[in-house]
C-alpha cells in the first residue's frame, strides 16, 4: 500500500475513533470534550461522589447544625409555647415543617445550575425591592413593618434582600472584574444599591438588616476588586450620615435600642431596669451555665424570665444548658461551615461562582458573630437571629436554599478536579 494511502487510512481511523469516543458538551460559558463512557459515568455517580457529586462534608456540617439547632430550639421554647399557645410543641412542629421545606429547597438548589442565576440577578434584586416596598403598606407587628403574611406563614423581605445583594454584586463584580478598581464600577453601584435598600429598611425600621447588608455589600465589593481607599472613604461617609441623622432626631427607634447598652447588670432607674430585662436575663443564663452547663432541658431562664427565648437570644439558653464547652463546640462547627464553604467556592470554575459562594457562606459567619455580640451585651439588642437555631420560617428556608447554591458550586468544582 502506498504511503499516501496509508496516511489516508490512518486519518480515517482517527476520525472514526474521535467520532465514536468523543462528544462535545457545552457547559454554559465553557466547552468540555468528554468521552461518552465518561459521560455515562457522570450520570451514574451518586449524590456525593467526586465529579457531579455534591460535597459530603459540607452536607454533614449543615445537617449537624440543623439537628442541634432544632433540638435546642425545642428545649428553649416549650415553656414559652405552653404559656402562650397552650401547646409545648407549638414551635417545634412549625420549625420541623420549616426544616423539611428548607432541606427540599437546599436539595433542589444543589442540582440547579448556579450559572443561570447570573442572568436573573438583576430580576431577583428587583423582586427584593418590590417586597421591601409592599411590606411598608401592610399592618405593623409590634410597631414595625417587617413581615408579609401568607396565611400561617410570614415572609421577611430583608432575607430576600440579603440574598439579592450577594447575588447581584457577584454578578456585577464578575462581569466588570477588570474595571472594579474604578469608582464608577465599584463605589457608585455600591452606594446606589445599598443606599436604596437601607432607606427601605430604615422605614420599616430594621436596623440590624441594614448592618448585615452593609457588611455584605462591603465584602462583595472588596473581594470583587474594589480598592481599599474607597472602603475608608465610604466608612467615613456612613459615620457622617449616622451622626447627622442622630442629631436631627431621625434615629429615634435606633437610639431607643441603645438605651441600656452595656448597663444590663447595673441598676440605675426602674425604667432602665425594665429596658435591660432581656439582655440581663441573657447574661444570667450565660453565667449560670458554667463550664459544663446545667444539662439539656434544665435551663431556668427559659421559664418566662428571658422573653421569647426561641428567637434571637436562643444561644443564651444553649450556653446555660450545654455550658461553655458545648457553646464553643457549636461555634467551632459554625467556623468549620464557613471555612468549608469558602474553600469550595474558591475551587469554582468561574469568578461568579467564587464570589457568590464566598458571599453566601460569609453571611452565616457575619450573623453568628453579631448574634453572639448582642446576647453578651457587646452590641445593642438589634434583633439578629442565629442561623439554623432561631425560630423562623423565611430565614431558615432562605439560608438552606443559599447553602444549596454553595453545594451546586461544589458540584462543578468537583467536575473540574476530576
Amino acid at each position: 500500500m502506498a504511503p499516501k494511502e496509508k496516511m489516508l487510512l490512518k486519518g480515517d481511523i482517527n476520525r472514526i475513533y474521535d467520532e465514536e469516543y468523543y462528544s462535545e458538551q457545552k457547559i454554559k460559558d465553557e466547552k468540555f470534550f468528554i468521552r461518552p463512557s465518561a459521560k455515562r459515568k457522570l450520570k451514574k455517580t451518586g449524590w456525593f461522589d467526586i465529579g457531579m457529586g455534591i460535597d459530603l462534608p459540607f452536607c454533614i456540617i449543615i445537617l449537624v447544625l440543623i439537628t442541634i439547632g432544632t433540638i435546642m430550639m425545642f428545649s428553649a421554647s416549650y415553656a414559652f409555647a405552653y404559656y402562650t399557645q397552650e401547646d409545648s410543641y407549638y414551635y417545634l412542629k412549625r420549625q420541623v415543617i420549616f426544616v423539611c421545606l428548607g432541606i427540599c429547597a437546599m436539595t433542589f438548589m444543589s442540582f440547579f445550575n448556579y450559572n443561570k442565576l447570573h442572568k436573573v440577578a438583576p430580576i431577583i434584586l428587583g423582586v427584593s425591592y418590590v417586597s421591601l416596598i409592599i411590606v411598608l403598606f401592610l399592618p405593623s407587628i409590634n410597631g414595625v413593618n417587617r413581615w408579609i403574611g401568607f396565611g400561617a406563614f410570614n415572609v421577611q423581605p430583608s432575607e430576600i434582600a440579603k440574598l439579592s445583594v450577594v447575588l447581584f454584586f457577584a454578578h456585577w463584580c464578575s462581569k466588570y472584574y477588570n474595571k472594579m478598581q474604578l469608582a464608577t464600577y465599584s463605589v457608585i453601584p455600591g452606594i446606589v444599591i445599598f443606599g436604596s435598600i437601607a432607606l427601605l429598611l430604615f422605614l420599616e425600621p430594621h436596623y440590624s438588616g441594614i448592618v448585615i447588608i452593609a457588611m455584605l455589600t462591603v465584602l462583595m465589593l472588596y473581594i470583587g476588586g474594589m480598592q481599599t481607599k474607597y472602603l475608608i472613604i465610604g466608612f467615613a461617609v456612613i459615620v457622617g450620615i449616622v451622626a447627622l441623622l442622630a442629631m436631627s432626631g431621625g434615629l429615634t427607634y435606633a437610639m431607643s435600642r441603645l438605651d441600656g447598652w452595656g448597663q444590663a447588670l447595673e441598676y440605675t432607674t426602674e425604667d432602665m431596669w425594665q429596658t435591660t430585662w432581656q439582655t440581663r436575663n441573657s447574661l444570667y443564663a450565660i453565667g449560670s451555665g458554667g463550664l459544663w452547663g446545667l444539662g439539656l432541658g434544665q435551663s431556668r431562664q427559659k421559664y418566662l424570665y428571658l422573653p421569647e427565648p426561641q428567637n434571637d437570644f436562643i444561644f443564651a439558653i444553649v450556653v446555660e444548658e450545654l455550658g461553655l464547652v458545648g457553646a464553643v463546640m457549636i461555634l467551632l462547627i459554625f467556623a468549620l461551615l464557613v471555612w468549608r464553604g469558602i474553600t469550595l467556592s474558591l475551587r469554582a470554575k468561574d469568578k461568579f461562582g467564587k464570589l457568590l459562594g464566598i458571599g453566601l457562606t460569609s453571611q452565616i459567619g457575619i450573623q453568628v458573630v453579631l448574634n453572639i455580640l448582642v446576647i453578651t451585651d457587646w452590641l445593642p439588642n438589634t434583633g439578629i437571629s442565629l442561623p439554623f437555631f432561631s425560630y423562623g420560617g423565611s430565614s431558615l428556608i432562605m439560608l438552606l436554599a443559599q447553602m444549596g447554591i454553595v453545594l451546586s458550586i461544589s458540584r462543578t468544582a468537583n467536575i473540574e478536579r476530576q
